[in-house]
């Protein structure tokens, strides 16, 4: 089983852009999900995470305020919408799943699905 996240881009300054990530062949609506983001030679940051109902949602500082992580549970879909970017935002993004979670997670370790990276690159 595989994530599919998508939706990346190259933007500029304050721009806003909207990821998704599906399951095809499962459904995670019982589990934690959550967005990271790596730069080459650094390690996975934590991005957001939402809870199996999706009523309690976590962020990392550095995004907090400006990205908003939602689920759809008809589709089984993951989304987090991106609004102000800054250069520093640049990464790929991935989407990750806890198929044994359902409170919210903050350590990659605790992902146990992952999606292929969406390259999101932020630049005047």
């Amino acid at each position: 089983v595989q994530l599919v996240d998508s939706g990346g881009g190259l933007v500029q300054p304050g721009a806003s852009l909207r990821l998704s990530c599906v399951a095809p062949g499962r459904t995670f609506s019982d589990n934690t999900m959550g967005w990271f983001r790596q730069v080459v030679g650094k390690e996975r940051e934590f991005v957001a995470a939402i809870d199996w109902l999706g009523q309690s949602t976590s962020y990392g500082d550095s995004v907090k305020g400006r990205f908003t992580i939602s689920r759809n549970k008809v589709n089984n879909s993951l989304h987090l919408q991106m609004d102000s970017l800054k250069v520093e935002d640049t990464a790929v993004y991935y989407c990750a799943a806890c198929s044994i979670c359902v409170s919210l997670q903050r350590h990659p370790a605790q992902f146990d699905y992952w999606g292929q990276g969406t390259q999101v690159t932020v630049s005047a």
